[in-house]
């Protein structure tokens, strides 16, 4: 009898199933990746097979491929009005980092717990460490297909866009605007993907209405930032307001968790 996929060395089938899809992201017309963004993205994508195996490699997956389409939606409009995402969308290190780096922490603290490195006590504030990580972790990339989501269809549908901290009247594309049709895209975005990492058997269904709701919550707040800081702070390019998103969308998400476990106790 052939041993299951579980069974085999997860770094093995890590190493040999992203080198396989690395070598057709590379000969493929359509890039969604810049070379160098294909190894960093064949690095992490093995990091999350590894730590999370195949549930959490859906979750990345899931959000690479939604991610790339929605940015291409409307792309010879957004292109010809200056506020399409630079080269035509493919994505290179700084973004894969930007958008999978607090995901990408979130795995590799349930793979050291995993390991038995770190044990809980039952006296720990957190008795079920991983859990709270891979609501984090489902979140994290929650918040960022909603916000890439709401982003690429306000750009290319939004009819008005407003300023978030003053509601006013502004040109699409512009740091912190919001929109209607973008809004409401962002949460069935973030809806999806938070059913995805329910039907993997990541988070349980109570666990997908915190990650929505933190990613609604996050995904304002870096609008926030976009229309206040992001153009006083050179430092605080497009990347960096990624990762303070995911990681606003995260941390949110364990916050209502354990809200909730509190009430009810």
């Amino acid at each position: 009898m052939s041993p299951s996929i579980d069974s085999v060395n997860p770094w093995l089938v890590a190493v040999v199933l992203n080198t396989l899809l690395l070598g057709l992201a590379w000969i493929s017309p359509k890039k969604l990746l810049t070379p160098a963004g294909l190894f960093h993205a064949w690095f992490l994508a093995i990091l999350i097979w590894v730590t999370l195996g195949w549930q959490g490699y859906a979750v990345v997956m899931f959000y690479f491929l939604v991610g790339s389409g929605v940015t291409r939606i409307g792309m010879a409009q957004k292109e010809a009005e200056g506020i399409a995402e630079k080269r035509s969308g493919a994505r290179g290190p700084e973004n894969v980092w930007g958008s999978a780096l607090t995901g990408a922490l979130c795995a590799l603290g349930v793979g050291i717990i995993n390991s038995g490195f770190f044990v809980a006590s039952p006296q720990s504030l957190v008795p079920n460490p991983q859990s709270l990580l891979l609501l984090a972790y489902v979140a994290s990339f929650s918040t960022k297909l909603a916000d890439t989501t709401a982003s690429e269809v306000g750009k290319a549908y939004g009819k008005s866009t407003f300023l978030i901290t003053t509601l006013q009247p502004v040109p699409r594309g512009t740091e912190g605007a919001v929109s209607l049709e973008g809004t409401l895209a962002g949460i069935v975005a973030s809806v999806a993907i938070a059913f995805i990492g329910w039907g993997v058997g990541l988070i349980d269904l109570l666990g997908v209405a915190w990650c929505v709701l933190a990613a609604f919550i996050a995904t304002n707040l870096e609008s926030v930032i976009g229309a206040t800081l992001q153009s006083k702070y050179a430092w605080l390019t497009n990347e960096v307001v990624n990762i303070f998103n995911t990681l606003i969308g995260a941390i949110a998400s364990v916050l209502l968790a354990w809200t909730w476990i509190s009430f009810i106790k």
